[in-house]
């Protein structure tokens, strides 16, 4: 049976949603590891709208995560409220600003970023369930917000040193990674990269993602094995 993992999607653009590239590849690799994709978002208004061409706020506009987020789904996407963690065999969160902006508030508040109540429950509620859940690029910090001083789970965003000490303030363990590495949390079953953290290319970024991928859809598959022999 093919491992059934989540790609957790925050809108549509790296300066206020997600890093299309990020996604893209995130689904590419599940796919080509045999991977059922579900993709979601939590509905609801984005924390602003950035004009990509300028990299400056587009005043008087408001987008809202879920249907921004479809754009990348291509239209098959769920309602992050509706979607539960018995559902799933594992979840993988692309980065882009959205992760920081619309799944928590870790653009604003740093090391005291509150994350948004229905990722909390669902990234709480797998966890919980010892699912595996992947984090690419600023998304690791989404997951310190909710897991850092549950779990102190072993996480990179690469080798920023003020994010990492925010993630370390938030109860994580940060550790340094190229862009084509990964760090991999086997007690937590939690994967992160930091795609581009860097200035990156993204073939660079590809290599980084694949082996997330991997680690999360191994987890996944030796859990399935696990639970047919028991």
């Amino acid at each position: 049976m093919r491992p059934k993992v989540g790609v957790l999607l925050s809108g549509c653009g790296f300066l206020d949603g997600t890093e299309i590239h990020e996604a893209v590849l995130t689904m590419l690799f599940l796919d080509r590891a045999g991977a059922e994709i579900v993709c979601m978002a939590p509905s609801g208004p984005q924390h602003h709208v950035m004009d990509h061409w300028t990299h400056k706020p587009s005043t008087g506009q408001k987008r809202d995560v879920l249907a921004e987020s479809a754009r990348i789904a291509r239209g098959k996407i769920r309602d992050l409220a509706t979607v539960q963690a018995s559902e799933l065999d594992g979840i993988v969160c692309p980065g882009g600003f959205g992760a920081a902006k619309n799944l928590c508030d870790f653009a604003a508040a740093g090391a005291k970023a509150k994350p948004h109540a229905e990722v909390a429950r669902l990234l709480r509620d797998l966890h919980a369930q010892k699912k595996p859940i992947g984090a690419v690029c600023i998304a690791p910090a989404l997951i310190a917000s909710i897991l850092g001083k549950d779990c102190a789970p072993h996480l990179t965003i690469g080798d920023d040193a003020q994010t990492a000490a925010a993630l370390t303030a938030m109860g994580a363990q940060h550790h340094a990674c190229t862009v084509q590495q990964f760090c991999a949390d086997e007690e937590n079953k939690i994967a992160s990269t930091p795609a581009y953290m860097f200035d990156a290319r993204i073939g660079d970024v590809a290599t980084g993602i694949e082996k997330l991928v991997r680690a999360v859809v191994g987890w996944c598959v030796a859990d399935k094995h696990a639970g047919a022999r028991t």
